[in-house]
């Protein structure tokens, strides 16, 4: 008795991912093992990355929070101590948009902590 193997399967398992690695270049979009090779590390640098990516965030929020606190004439440091200190729980994430888009409002902020 032959044996039976579905090769419908395998080829819509293959298809599938040919189709997702379109507009590859070269042997990654059109030879099975290099495509799936390529597809699962692609696959694996997106979950990496989407951790890393809250990470960049927040390297930037405090780029600019320092930014604009060094105009104040305080460093990022010595701000975030006094914020804790005053109980204002503010969120680098916010706090970085205060500082780009509302700079009168972070000025407010810094008055308060700065204060004690």
């Amino acid at each position: 008795m032959p044996r039976s193997v579905n090769a419908v399967a395998s080829r819509a398992r293959r298809k599938k991912i040919l189709k997702l690695t379109k507009g590859y270049f070269g042997r990654r979009k059109n030879v099975w093992t290099v495509a799936k090779n390529t597809w699962e590390k692609g696959q694996q640098f997106a979950y990496r990355d989407r951790k890393r990516k809250k990470g960049h965030f927040r390297a930037l929020w405090i780029q600019r929070i320092n930014a604009a606190a060094r105009l104040e004439g305080i460093s990022y440091s010595k701000l975030m101590g006094l914020l804790a200190k005053e109980d204002i729980r503010i969120n680098r994430k916010v706090l970085a948009d205060l500082a780009m888009n509302h700079p009168d409002a972070f000025k407010a902020v810094v008055k308060k902590a700065t204060k004690a």
